[in-house]
């Protein structure tokens, strides 16, 4: 920046050999791997050919993740071509599987390839850098954080202060609880499916256990952090007879989601959950944000504030609507439920405020074609 006040005094002659050993310090064009991306604040619009470098870390590979990551590129490219400077974003993409020493390598790798922005898909990944970009101040814009000022990534929704915003893909516990006791009023006892570990399920079972105590209602909790515990959790709250299990937006359980799912739709257990990607792998209900929108409006974020230079600290943390409830086809019916009148139960009683069908596949793109 002293540079730039220094040049509005230089000679027209001084100015243009500034430019042009600015230029050559930046790899020698605005077509080069790596040019520097206007200041955040600055209202300087970007010159054609400039590129800008975009690091995306995903937490682990699961359908709602990897949707957010395919609409970030998908919109971006979009963007791209809409933008009236004719500009580049290169993706630099990677997914450390919820290992978090790889996790913080490929940070490491974002810094050391001199990112313009990084993108954290979940919590850890945000927390993680946060930590990282602490000195550097690159611009990070998170996707499908729960709760960002518990987790201190953010001042507040409204005025995130530092150099992080993003979208929250919060979830509201009460109306899922809601939906289970519209269609089983009659429900004793509910299994609470989690990790302990996952800070997107903490806010989400405390409500859901806040709720059931205000009703009476027992509940049982089952846990685990890994694939085989998720396996015997799921396994323990068929033989604890449950009427119904909850699971909030848990990464953990989300992962090892198609192997677990029959284990409840042959003990009768309809399993509500706080993803529609649940719903895709099987599970009775999804209720909540629409992960592809939430990947198109974090794309919005991230070319607002390389292009247009907006400041993460002056831009609010999106949230969104959680009305919708995503209803898999084949395990209503196979729990002896009917689509139909559990679409026309929850619109009649403004439980949500849209109901959509889908059936059980492994990725979203799967259902396509």
């Amino acid at each position: 920046m002293k540079k730039t006040n220094l040049m509005k005094h230089l000679t027209a002659a001084a100015l243009s050999l500034a430019m042009t050993l600015s230029l050559a310090a930046c790899s020698g064009s605005p077509n080069s791997s790596g040019p520097v991306s206007p200041a955040p604040g600055s209202a300087q619009m970007p010159a054609d050919g400039t590129v800008f470098h975009v690091g995306i870390c995903n937490y682990v590979d699961d359908a709602s993740l990897n949707q957010i990551n395919e609409s970030i590129q998908a919109r971006l490219k979009e963007l791209e071509a809409e933008a009236t400077s004719k500009v580049t974003f290169v993706i630099d993409y990677d997914n450390p599987n919820g290992d978090a020493t790889v996790m913080n390598q490929i940070i490491s790798n974002f810094l050391a390839d001199k990112v313009d922005l990084m993108v954290g898909i979940a919590t850890p990944v945000a927390m993680a850098m946060q930590a990282a970009t602490e000195d550097s101040q690159i611009p990070v814009v998170f996707s499908a954080v729960s709760d960002p000022v518990d987790a201190q990534l953010v001042e507040s929704l409204e005025h995130p202060g530092g150099n992080l915003t993003g979208t929250s893909d919060y979830l509201d516990t009460n109306s899922v609880m809601d939906l289970i006791f519209a269609v089983n009023p009659e429900a004793k006892k509910i299994g609470l499916l989690y990790n302990v570990g996952q800070d997107s399920s903490k806010t989400p079972i405390a409500h859901a256990k806040e709720y059931l105590d205000a009703k009476g209602i027992q509940y049982v909790e089952r846990t685990g952090t890994n694939a085989a515990e998720v396996k015997q959790a799921a396994q323990a709250l068929a033989a604890d007879g449950v009427d119904a299990v909850f699971t909030p937006t848990d990464n953990t359980i989300m992962e090892s989601y198609l192997s677990i799912y029959e284990i409840f739709v042959d003990a009768g257990i309809p399993h509500y959950t706080g993803a529609d990607s649940f719903a895709l792998n099987g599970a009775f209900l999804g209720y909540g944000v629409d992960y592809a929108n939430l990947g198109r409006e974090t794309a919005d974020m991230i070319f607002d504030i390389l292009y247009n230079s907006a400041s993460p600290a002056s831009t609010p943390v999106k949230t969104f609507d959680n009305g919708t409830a995503t209803v898999n086809t084949e395990t209503c019916a196979a729990l002896g439920l009917d689509y139909d009148e559990i679409a026309q139960l929850f619109t009649s009683q403004k439980l949500c405020t849209k109901v959509q069908p889908i059936t059980t596949a492994e990725e979203f793109g799967d259902l396509e074609g």
